[in-house]
């Protein structure tokens, strides 16, 4: 397998931040950085890469108060989300400040991703799907050599994410889930933004949410 994968849960929220290694290379990539820098930095150093850039995969605070300054530590770019979550990330103080993360500051990434679009960790080729309802810009990387997604708050162990925020919509996740995520394969294994990894085929045969039998 050419990608190493670890994750370091962060913030209070327990969010999944996960450092991808190519294996041929040693590049590395920083999956949605939303605190506890230090303990991310630990991460990386552990896992023996060398940070070339940070991904994200919605604006929301726990997956990316800590983006621009994790950016402007490691002198790296930021890419993604989908522009839409502009909407997001431009409330990134505020909502700091609010649930008590401290301040975060509000950027603009390097590249914003549309769906069909392709990020690179060294060797690695990842897929970007944008998959709104959560949030309206969310996207999933999709690593189709190593058979492995990172969904962020799309997707759970037995849930979905959640849909009552503002510009969220159930019915966009639903269909997110089902036509973009469904048919990369059962066997996919994926890292939610919370919560203990699953595959995309144990959720179809279970969740109560997307299952083939819900």
């Amino acid at each position: 397998m050419p990608i190493k994968l670890g994750i370091v849960p962060v913030t209070p929220f327990e969010q999944n931040c996960s450092i991808l290694v190519c294996q041929e290379t040693g590049d590395a990539a920083i999956v949605d950085p939303g605190g506890d820098i230090p303990k991310i930095l630990e991460g990386v150093k552990q896992m023996g890469g060398t940070v070339k850039k940070i991904l994200l995969t919605h604006g929301h605070l726990d997956h990316c108060a800590a983006a621009k300054d994790l950016s402007e530590q490691l002198h790296v770019p930021i890419e993604g989300p989908q522009i839409d979550e502009r909407f997001w990330i431009d409330q990134l103080p505020e909502q700091t400040e609010r649930f008590g993360f401290g301040h975060a500051k509000v950027f603009e990434p390097d590249r914003w991703l549309n769906d069909g679009d392709h990020v690179k960790v060294g060797n690695v080729d990842l897929e970007v799907f944008h998959c709104p309802g959560h949030t309206p810009g969310h996207v999933v990387f999709f690593d189709k050599e190593d058979r492995l997604a990172l969904v962020g708050d799309v997707l759970f162990a037995g849930s979905i994410g959640r849909t009552d925020f503002p510009r969220g919509n159930h019915a966009d996740l639903i269909n997110a889930i089902k036509t973009k995520l469904w048919p990369l394969g059962d066997d996919v294994q994926f890292v939610p933004g919370h919560g203990p990894m699953s595959t995309f085929g144990a959720e179809r045969l279970s969740n109560p949410y997307v299952g083939d039998n819900a």
